[in-house]
């Protein structure tokens, strides 16, 4: 029997936020979660690393103004220590920001550089049953001419931890393509406890990057380890593919833009949309026309320039060729 989705079932959201590009993408994920999805009854998390020995420069966020217009968005700073990730692979802040949250609530991660574009409320999440976002490129693993193909790169992991590699397979797929084996990005995941799924995927991923089976000798794991760690993860913890309706995350209620010249080049009308109008208050401008990207792809139009030069309904199929394009026309920015 199908596990019974629990819908409206309280959740904590929790996105990464530190110095630099991440604050600013913050402002904007969590004036567009004010915007659209207005009763939501959880708390919106911003976790901020500490500064610490793996760590440069000072990580956290800058300016009390984004500060004050983050409180002013609903948002919560919640401070995480940096013990294993730090700046040598800061993806690895969506890990250890895991174990700053409360300890058996249900919670979300969305990558920062995300926009909430509908009720987040209406989302029927299984917590039980984790998954991530599967709007993805076969990134990972590279296979070479004369090296282990992707069954006996990804069965290796598997054996490693000791899951079942068969069942993680989608066997309407053709054997070594990459859409076969469970591959997810990580810019959002979800589960009934952080502090479970953190370890876990802690330990999966320090496994990975410090004792690596020999079929990896070949594969690099910068910046691909969290997303080599999360299927694992997932799978581990009686996930999967398909958890969560199609058409929701990733679809009508969030959009992982990843980069603003990507969002103006692919996304829809209302994405853009709602960039525009959330980016507009005079509030939220003045703080965010600090940041040169921001400042000239949304408010001196350069984004809408990238715009006019793709079909959405003709994208290139490789991700890099849009990058080509702006960067070819000089309107990238990041």
């Amino acid at each position: 029997m199908a596990a019974k989705v629990r819908e409206n079932q309280p959740f904590n959201v929790v996105i990464v936020g530190q110095g630099g590009r991440l604050q600013y993408e913050a402002i904007l994920f969590a004036a567009s979660m004010q915007m659209n999805s207005p009763d939501f009854p959880g708390r919106l998390i911003v976790a901020e690393p500490r500064p610490g020995p793996l760590w440069e420069k000072d990580p956290t966020i800058r300016g009390d103004d984004t500060l004050e217009l983050l409180d002013r968005l609903g948002a919560e700073i919640l401070p995480f220590e940096s013990h294993h990730f730090g700046e040598a692979y800061p993806y690895g802040n969506k890990i250890e920001a895991l174990f700053a949250l409360p300890e058996g609530e249900p919670f979300v991660f969305f990558d920062t550089d995300t926009l909430v574009t509908g009720d987040l409320a209406t989302v029927p999440f299984d917590f039980d049953r984790p998954t991530a976002s599967l709007r993805r490129e076969g990134t990972w693993p590279e296979i070479e001419l004369y090296g282990p193909g992707y069954t006996q790169t990804w069965k290796s992991l598997y054996d490693k931890f000791g899951l079942d590699f068969e069942s993680s397979l989608d066997t309407s797929q053709p054997d070594e393509y990459w859409r076969r084996y469970l591959y997810f990005n990580a810019g959002f995941f979800f589960y009934k406890c952080p502090r479970v799924f953190g370890q876990r995927f802690l330990d999966y991923a320090l496994a990975i990057r410090d004792d690596p089976p020999p079929e990896l000798v070949c594969q690099s794991l910068d910046p691909w380890l969290d997303q080599v760690a999360l299927p694992l993860t997932i799978h581990s913890l009686g996930g999967g593919r398909d958890t969560l309706p199609e058409g929701l995350l990733d679809g009508d209620i969030t959009c992982h833009y990843r980069m603003l010249p990507l969002l103006y080049a692919r996304e829809s009308d209302r994405v853009v949309e709602v960039l525009e109008q959330v980016a507009s208050p005079n509030p939220v401008k003045k703080v965010l026309k600090k940041y040169d990207p921001i400042k000239f792809m949304i408010y001196h139009g350069r984004g809408q320039k990238a715009r006019a030069l793709f079909d959405r309904d003709n994208l290139p199929r490789k991700e890099q060729a849009i990058r080509n394009t702006i960067r070819r026309n000089g309107y990238w920015m990041r």
